[in-house]
């Protein structure tokens, strides 16, 4: 692989619709990496699609379900048979629903599971079987800061991730003696659909933006020491550095990428 990532290296992105997957996609392709676009959201991923194909990239939209394995494996199969062995796997497909444990639904509860644990090990699995024989490959799992610090109204959300994360972090350990990498980078508040969705209605976009960089303590949330919220973007550069060849040393690892917002508790 070249300094940015690589020539002809086929990647399978999740979550690639919008928000972080959709600058991850971009991302990659940019350095020259051929891109299968995974996410649930058919029309969305579509017009994303279209829009980097217009530009002259490689891509392919795949419409699937990743919490459904045979929809997984479907997947997996396609676009090793159509585009060719997949040498990165990014994990970013995932969902919020906040709420305290004590009023939440026991479908939000498996939903989110089902989305930000589940579908990171049935993807994983999938795509891991085919790097092992190949001695090569790199994952990448986008957890979240929440993983491991306690918020309010997010227990779902940051145990999912918290299990994710684990889970990546083991997955690495099995598979270090075959050359195949798995690292986290872990995102604070991003600048995405999700984040915007938790902002009060009352406010207008700057104050929920100083809300969230300012920290609540009430909520014994912290401000954001840097003073901004992140960009997709910004989130995507640090998984574009972990699967390159400049991260060749690095695996097991949780990037934190939050402008300081946990203190790296």
């Amino acid at each position: 692989m070249t300094q940015s990532a690589a020539d002809d290296v086929v990647a399978l992105v999740t979550g690639a619709a919008r928000g972080i997957g959709a600058a991850v996609t971009r991302k990659l392709l940019e350095s020259g990496v051929v891109v299968a676009a995974v996410d649930r959201l058919e029309e969305p991923l579509n017009e994303t699609v279209g829009k980097l194909r217009a530009e002259g990239h490689t891509v392919r939209a795949c419409p699937a379900d990743v919490t459904d394995r045979a929809a997984v494996a479907a997947v997996v199969e396609s676009v090793e048979t159509g585009l060719g062995p997949i040498g990165i796997l990014v994990n970013v497909a995932g969902v919020l629903k906040p709420g305290l444990v004590l009023d939440m639904a026991d479908a939000d509860w498996d939903e989110t599971f089902a989305v930000n644990s589940n579908a990171v090990f049935l993807t994983a699995r999938e795509v891991a079987q085919r790097m092992v024989p190949r001695r090569s490959g790199c994952i990448v799992t986008v957890g979240s800061n929440a993983a491991g610090v306690p918020r309010k109204r997010m227990a779902a959300y940051a145990a999912s991730k918290a299990a994710a994360t684990m889970f990546t972090r083991c997955l690495g350990l099995e598979l270090a003696e075959y050359g195949i990498r798995c690292n986290i980078v872990s995102p604070g508040s991003t600048d995405t659909d999700m984040q915007r969705a938790l902002w009060p209605a009352d406010r207008t976009e700057a104050e929920a933006v100083a809300g969230v960089v300012g920290g609540s303590l009430p909520d014994f949330r912290v401000g954001i020491p840097l003073g901004r919220m992140a960009d997709p973007g910004d989130i995507a550069d640090a998984v574009l550095f972990l699967v390159s060849e400049r991260a060749r040393h690095i695996t097991m690892h949780d990037l934190y990428v939050d402008g300081g917002a946990t203190l790296r508790a």
